[in-house]
């Protein structure tokens, strides 16, 4: 890879990378035990409306599986949380003291919202423990991890993401060379390194083989309670996997909430099956 190309790699504006974010103090109200809090919100494209009245609530701590059919909103819906969209109406709320409308996507990063999009994003040339240590909170360049020391508080949270996401194999392998699946692992363990209060997943599994998959809901799984994590996905079978008998499902249709409840309450909802389930 020459040096223009990881250049341009690494200062993609429209991608905000974990190690361009410096760490804060982050104080989250989250007494009512609600970490986001998305109510009224809306928007419009050209007249086409793909929030339509949109009232989300993730409990701190929790899973949330996020299904729906293509053009129900799903993406807009994590554009806005990341402060990429700016809604037409609503508000949105991170706890209940932090207004995720009037920050920009780094100071919401910063603020403990990390976003992992269907297409890994790490860089290819470093190694799988150097992507982790740039994606560090605070003061990490590639300079930094070229000639810097880490702690021993650093090194033991990289470790501990390094067996969290099950690459300590390959640490000392270049990222370029994983499989998809452990890439995708490897763009959750670059957030993880920030250590965000809320994780926005989208379609982690595509392409991914069954154990790869079966791997990928384990860590999920693993990471609710420590974090709230949301997951969007399609693949059913996975989500079903995911959300087990007692996670709440929520099924969004035209820009707005159609059911929530458990996997079997939305597999037998009427409306839920006639717009997507019984596509």
């Amino acid at each position: 890879m020459s040096v223009a190309t990881v250049v341009e790699q690494i200062l993609d504006r429209e991608h905000v990378y974990p190690f361009m974010q410096s760490a804060v103090q982050r104080n989250i109200d989250v007494s009512h035990n609600v970490l986001l809090y998305l109510e009224g919100i809306s928007v419009s494209f050209d007249g086409f409306k793909a929030i339509n009245d949109l009232n989300l609530y993730i409990n701190d701590g929790e899973l949330r599986c996020i299904i729906g059919p293509n053009g129900a909103g799903k993406t807009t819906m994590m554009d806005i949380i990341t402060g990429k969209t700016t809604p037409d109406c609503g508000s949105a709320w991170f706890g209940q003291s932090i207004n995720l409308l009037a920050l920009d996507e780094p100071a919401i990063a910063q603020a403990g919202i990390g976003r992992k999009f269907q297409k890994p994003t790490v860089f290819e040339f470093l190694t799988v423990l150097e992507n982790l240590e740039l994606s560090m909170e605070g003061d990490r360049g590639l300079l930094s991890i070229i000639g810097g020391k880490l702690s021993g508080e650093q090194r033991d949270h990289l470790h501990r993401v390094l067996e969290m996401i099950g690459l300590v194999e390959q640490r000392a392998l270049r990222a370029g060379s994983l499989s998809h699946g452990q890439k995708q692992w490897l763009e959750i363990g670059m957030l993880l390194m920030q250590r965000p209060r809320l994780l926005l997943v989208d379609e982690p599994v595509a392409g991914m083989t069954h154990q790869e998959m079966d791997r990928t809901a384990e860590l999920l799984i693993s990471l609710a309670g420590e974090h709230s994590v949301v997951v969007v996905e399609h693949d059913m079978d996975f989500v079903r996997n995911l959300a087990g008998k007692n996670r709440t499902v929520t099924v969004l249709h035209q820009g707005s909430v159609l059911a929530e409840g458990t996997m079997e309450q939305v597999q037998n909802n009427r409306k839920v099956v006639e717009v997507y389930l019984g596509e």
